[in-house]
């Protein structure tokens, strides 16, 4: 029988998701022990009491000492280049995405970890006309080449796959993340609302799933405590379209045709004046519309928030922090 986590290390603990995740395991009674890495050493004033912290990088060749020092038999494996800076590069992201998965992943097998919780996402699945309406687990993982971020994750994916079948005593639970709403947030959706009109291509709906960051880290800390492996879509309940959401956050929208939308990126682009290319088309067109159905039933997890709820704290948290800065 699979025994709950007792002795947790988490990468990427000092990302927007590992700040929280990292919190939540602290409060845990049953877990003995909360080691948390990032490349960046964390500030004091950004420490949680009673954590161990530890600056090292995920593709370093003394991560498994790590392990071993802290006796760690559960990782939860976060640190991947999400939104690139301006000086990343596409052999980077995947240095770190892929290359640091891979070397995760044999640390735990050498030093005996028992649990690993990684964190995919939706984009894992592919931006694809053909989408399904509803993306569930069964559905084939095919995330785009132009796009490095969803084309790593199907990367990781696979080894993952590879691995469950060659080391199946390291137990895995993959947490396919939809669209990550908070009070902090800053990502390239966040950034989207914040404008002052929503971008939108002509002739598409682009529904968005959300999931609050507290809701991920109590998916994270359920699985550690219960120790249920799987692959798991991680979603609110219900999807809201562009124009919905526009409606709710009480701003205009900016139709484009999908011709023009491609110019303007691949302008952006050449000029250098935006991190983002015409790839980015497909991702606010197709996106995968993820199926929550398995992790409540399966895997014993209901997010508190919806996609609506989600969206809605997400507003009030934005309008909270313009108040005070009005003040």
């Amino acid at each position: 029988m699979p025994i709950a986590a007792r002795r947790v290390l988490v990468t990427g603990a000092d990302g927007f998701l590992g700040r929280s995740i990292v919190a939540a395991l602290a409060r845990q009674p049953d877990i003995d022990r909360v080691v948390a890495l990032d490349v960046r050493e964390v500030s004091k004033l950004g420490r949680v009491r009673g954590v161990a912290y530890v600056t090292q990088d995920v593709r370093s060749s003394s991560f498994g000492a790590t392990l071993r020092e802290h006796a760690i038999d559960a990782v939860v494996h976060l640190a991947s280049i999400v939104t690139p800076g301006p000086g990343s590069t596409r052999e980077l992201a995947h240095s770190v995405d892929v290359l640091g998965s891979r070397n995760v992943l044999e640390a735990c097998v050498a030093e005996g970890v028992r649990h690993i919780v990684v964190s995919s996402s939706g984009a894992a699945y592919g931006y694809h006309p053909d989408n399904p309406a509803w993306i569930s687990e069964c559905h084939a993982l095919r995330g785009n080449p132009s796009f490095a971020y969803a084309h790593h994750k199907r990367l990781v994916e696979e080894m993952l796959a590879d691995y469950r079948e060659r080391h199946p005593a390291l137990q895995q639970t993959v947490l396919r993340i939809g669209t990550v709403l908070g009070r902090q947030v800053r990502n390239q959706i966040s950034a989207l609302f914040d404008r002052p009109r929503i971008l939108a291509i002509r002739g598409s709906d682009s529904p968005f799933v959300f999931v609050w960051d507290e809701d991920v880290a109590g998916c994270v800390v359920h699985s550690l405590l219960t120790a249920r492996a799987g692959c798991f879509n991680l979603a609110g309940d219900g999807a809201l379209t562009l124009p919905q959401i526009a409606a709710l956050l009480h701003k205009p929208m900016l139709v484009l045709p999908a011709a023009v939308a491609r110019l303007a990126l691949a302008a952006g682009t050449w000029l250098g004046i935006s991190r983002y290319g015409p790839e980015q088309l497909d991702f606010l067109r197709y996106r995968p519309v993820l199926c929550n159905a398995r992790l409540k039933s399966e895997f014993g997890y209901v997010p508190r928030k919806t996609s609506l709820e989600a969206l809605l704290a997400f507003k009030a948290a934005r309008e909270e922090a313009g108040a005070r800065r009005r003040a």
